[in-house]
C-alpha cells in the first residue's frame, strides 16, 4: 500500500488584503496550488535567491524546493497559518 504524503498547507494574506490558500507540492511545474496568485508570485520569483531564514542561508528559488518556496510566501506576503 503507497504511502500518502500530507502537503504543507499555506494560509495567508497579500499587501491588498486578498487572502490566500495553498498546498506546496514540491513539483516543479506546479509549485503551488489553490491560488493562481499565489503561484504566479513563485513564478515570479523562480531563479532568484532567497533568505531560507532572516539570517540566511539563501537558496535559488526553484518550484521543487518546498523550503525556498515557502521563503517566497514569508517574504513577499503575510503567513497566518503554516501546516
Amino acid at each position: 500500500m503507497k504511502e500518502e504524503t500530507m502537503l504543507p498547507t499555506v494560509t495567508g494574506r497579500f499587501d491588498d488584503g486578498s487572502a490566500y490558500q495553498v498546498q506546496v507540492t514540491g513539483d516543479t511545474d506546479r509549485p503551488v496550488v489553490g491560488s493562481v496568485r499565489a503561484a504566479a508570485l513563485v513564478e515570479l520569483h523562480t531563479g532568484e535567491s532567497i533568505a531560507l531564514t532572516p539570517t540566511g542561508p539563501l537558496r535559488t528559488v526553484a518550484g521543487d524546493d518546498r523550503e525556498a518556496v515557502l521563503a517566497v510566501l514569508r517574504r513577499y506576503t503575510n503567513i497566518i497559518d503554516n501546516r
